[in-house]
C-alpha cells in the first residue's frame, strides 16, 4: 500500500515538473503586416506579438539589469526598407533572484515597425524574416536566452 502511494506520488511529481518545463518554452511569436498588402511605393505597419504564458515574464528591451538579456526584434526583407522597431514599455518588478528592479514584459508584448516597398520593387510578395530573442524567467530564476523566427508575407499591389 505504501509503495503504491510513493509510485503515484512520484508519477504526479514527474507530470507536474514536465508540464512546468514545457511552459518555459511555450512563448509564441506571431505577426502580421497591416491589411496583408502593401502598395508599391508605399509603407505599411508590421506588428510582431510575443505571447508569454502566465507564471513567466521576459526581460524588456531595456531591462535595467547588467545580467539580464534584453528582448530584441530583428527584421529583414530583400528589396524592402525596414524601419526601426518600436518596443513597448515594460513593467519594473522586483524578483527574488535580483537585488534590483528589472523591467519586464508579461502576458503579451507587441513590437511595431514600418515596411516600405520601393516603387521599382520586383515581385508580387513582400517577405520579412523576423527573429525575436528573449530571456524567459519565473519569479525565482531565469532560463537560457531563446530565439524564435517567423516570416511575414504581404501582397504587393
Amino acid at each position: 500500500m505504501v509503495s503504491k502511494f510513493y509510485r503515484i506520488s512520484l508519477l504526479a511529481a514527474m507530470v507536474a515538473v514536465s508540464g512546468f518545463f514545457v511552459s518555459v518554452g511555450a512563448q509564441t511569436v506571431t505577426g502580421s503586416i497591416a491589411g496583408g498588402a502593401i502598395t508599391r511605393g508605399g509603407s505599411a505597419r508590421a506588428t510582431i506579438v510575443l505571447n508569454i504564458p502566465g507564471g513567466l515574464h521576459v526581460n524588456s528591451n531595456r531591462p535595467d539589469s547588467e545580467y539580464s538579456v534584453p528582448t530584441t526584434v530583428r527584421a529583414t526583407g530583400r528589396g524592402l526598407t525596414i524601419g526601426a522597431v518600436r518596443y513597448p514599455r515594460g513593467r519594473s518588478r522586483k524578483f527574488e533572484f535580483s537585488q534590483d528592479r528589472i523591467n519586464v514584459y508579461e502576458g503579451r508584448a507587441a513590437f511595431l515597425f514600418d515596411v516600405t516597398v520601393p516603387a521599382n520593387f520586383r515581385g508580387n510578395t513582400a517577405r520579412i524574416n523576423v527573429t525575436v530573442k528573449y530571456q524567459a524567467c519565473t519569479n525565482e530564476v531565469c532560463y537560457a536566452p531563446k530565439s524564435k523566427s517567423i516570416t511575414l508575407t504581404a501582397r504587393v499591389r
